[in-house]
């Protein structure tokens, strides 16, 4: 069963009490040092974990943590439901309407070297960070992050695990000589270098210096082969001995405090990969590959656990574990599609292909598509862009629609920022049954049956193109007995049916695991006000009393009621409705308030997404399972 204790404040008295003690000298004078010096901090990011799916069976060590700590089963990833633009997220405590950081994929404006010359690059890459930080000002997402303002006051600073997410924790420090950043490309060209004292700290831990790669969990398989059986144990291994070993050893040694964050693959890269169900909706995530990835990262928060008590740090050390989102079954069925009448090599009869959202664009405006991963080559009758990204118009070169393909959700850019064509793609957009609302850039102005960006925290700051149309894909449950944990979404993806992805605005992908422990956070505490991972972010810089000058206003909030004497916030829900459009399709958006925040739960059309109807039957997102 999930995790249900009731709000408590019993430590309330206690701390009142403590605080009329601390009136004697002796005790002023230690809790003023205590004031001057912050307790270290660790963040563990659990990629792609549910935020109901953590028992006792699944994972006994964060039951374990969020039983002792805090507990906030009201948790929200920001939207879109993707890595790096959650990661952007908790690096810096913004919305994603201040770090531009969208989605995995982005339109850059620019070709992309690294990205082999595209406009439209994937942002896991540590080439693809360091050259849009360049095309953007030397910094794309337009805050200092955790890492960096930590860096600055001279704490012990790493960031190690999954490629593109750990690096964004503190993206400027690329010359290995002052935050420890260890991922994927250790080693390896492009990747970050290690520094002196860390390589010296590898050797005598009979650490390699290259990353291992993921092995056999890199397969993803085919439309005919199966994905991955198996764990990223291997890759994971290192990566916790790197933190274990090495950064926090070292970290004890300078006797200063020091903020890490370590980002776990799994069990984000095993459930998009598995093959426990090609081309069938169930069980989809809930598998036995899922389950063992979930086992081996609730194994490695364990070792983490365990070092930090063997080195003596536990006491000294707040440690917070999220998930930057939830995840859901991959739906490539469309009774309304003309893409997926369409044959391809690669890609089983009657399904979605990859880029079917940009195929349907150009069929229904009568526009040609173009690949930008393959040279901007033109997109051929029986073929599909190569990753699903698009570039739509007469010249490639100055498109007037760009598709970012993504998963869950799609972005559409408007070079031209053209409002009649705008409302020719919501039109469009309208008629197919895959669709589950639309939102648009304000400065496009109001389009029935869409509600603006600015409802969803991505008008801020930002320095990349803001996208001019955000297209959720419907989303639903196969029934079981927490609906959140078996959500399935279609999804523009290169991924099959039946494998995992996220990015939807359904609950299921919204919902992510948050808990904590430490010092700074109360113990066997509930906390029912609703949190982010801009929280996260924000919360990291107060509890390391750090205080960057802001570019952005769209910023998360401390959590303060989860600390020792500190109060409930109250919160609102709330709901926002566009007008109807002409087939009288409304996108809905459900939300919550806090502090003056905007948490978003669910948005889209009423019954084509998890969180909008009490009940959707499984073939509202799949229109039936193939076997």
């Amino acid at each position: 069963m999930p995790f249900e204790r009731k709000p408590t404040m019993r430590y309330l008295p206690i701390v009142a009490a403590a605080v009329a003690i601390a009136a004697t000298p002796a005790l002023e004078a230690r809790t003023a040092k205590r004031a001057r010096t912050p307790h270290n901090v660790i963040l563990v990011v659990i990629d792609g974990l549910r935020g109901k799916i953590v028992t006792p069976q699944t994972a006994p060590e964060l039951v374990r943590l969020r039983d002792a700590g805090t507990y906030f089963p009201n948790s929200h990833s920001v939207f879109p439901t993707f890595t790096t633009a959650n990661a952007s997220s908790l690096a810096t405590g913004h919305q994603l309407g201040d770090t531009g950081d969208f989605s995995n994929t982005i339109w850059t404006a620019a070709p992309i070297a690294s990205a082999a010359g595209s406009v439209t690059p994937f942002l896991e890459n540590d080439a693809v960070l360091g050259e849009v930080d360049t095309h953007f000002g030397g910094n794309y997402l337009n805050e200092t992050t955790v890492l960096e303002a930590a860096r600055k006051a001279g704490y012990g600073t790493a960031a190690i695990g999954k490629l593109g997410p750990a690096l964004i924790q503190d993206h400027l420090a690329r010359d290995g000589m002052t935050t420890i950043i260890v991922d994927d490309s250790t080693g390896r060209p492009g990747g970050i270098a290690l520094s002196p004292d860390t390589v010296t700290g590898m050797t005598r831990a009979g650490l390699p210096l290259v990353a291992p790669d993921r092995g056999a969990n890199g397969r993803s398989g085919d439309a005919r082969t199966p994905g991955t059986r198996e764990a990223n144990r291997a890759q994971q291994d290192y990566f916790i001995d790197v933190a274990t070993r090495v950064a926090l050893p070292s970290f004890k040694a300078r006797h200063r405090p020091f903020a890490m964050v370590f980002w776990s693959r799994d069990p984000d890269g095993t459930q998009h990969n598995q093959g426990d169900s090609l081309n069938r909706l169930t069980p989809g995530i809930n598998g036995p590959t899922t389950f063992a990835a979930i086992r081996n990262a609730d194994g490695d928060l364990a070792k983490l656990r365990t070092a930090l008590k063997r080195l003596g740090l536990d006491r000294t050390t707040d440690i917070i574990v999220t998930s930057d989102h939830g995840f859901s079954t991959i739906s490539k069925q469309s009774d309304t599609s003309r893409a997926a009448r369409t044959r391809y090599a690669d890609v089983p009869e009657g399904f979605l292909p990859p880029g079917f959202l940009a195929l349907d664009l150009a069929s229904a405006l009568n526009m040609p598509a173009f690949d930008p991963e393959a040279g901007n080559a033109p997109v051929t009758t029986g073929a599909h862009p190569s990753r699903g990204n698009a570039l739509l118009g007469a010249d490639p070169s100055h498109p007037d629609i760009v598709v970012a393909a993504n998963g869950g959700s799609d972005l559409l850019y408007l070079p031209g920022r053209d409002p009649t064509l705008a409302r020719r793609i919501v039109t469009a957009l309208l008629d197919q049954d895959y669709i589950s609302g639309i939102f648009v850039d304000d400065r496009l102005g109001s389009i029935a049956g869409t509600l603006p960006l600015s409802s969803i925290n991505l008008k801020g700051a930002a320095l990349p193109p803001v996208p001019s149309i955000v297209v959720i894909f419907r989303s639903a449950t196969t029934g079981c007995a927490i609906p959140t944990n078996c959500q399935v979404e279609v999804a523009d993806t290169t991924l099959q049916q039946g494998q995992g992805m996220h990015g939807s605005f359904g609950r299921g992908d919204t919902l992510n695991f948050t808990a904590a422990i430490g010092p700074d956070f109360k113990r066997r505490f509930v906390d029912p006000a609703p949190v982010s991972n801009a929280d996260i972010g924000h919360t990291m810089m107060a509890l390391l009393r750090l205080s960057p000058t802001p570019h952005g206003a769209l910023t998360g909030r401390v959590l303060s009621e989860a600390m020792p004497g500190g109060r409930m916030t109250p919160y609102v829900r709330g709901e926002q409705r566009s007008a109807a459009a002409g087939n009288g399709l409304v996108t809905l958006l459900r939300y919550q308030e806090a502090a003056g925040i905007r948490y978003l739960d669910a948005g889209g059309f009423a019954g084509r997404t998890l969180g909008l109807a009490d009940v959707a039957a499984p073939e509202a997102a799949g229109r039936g399972a193939r076997r």
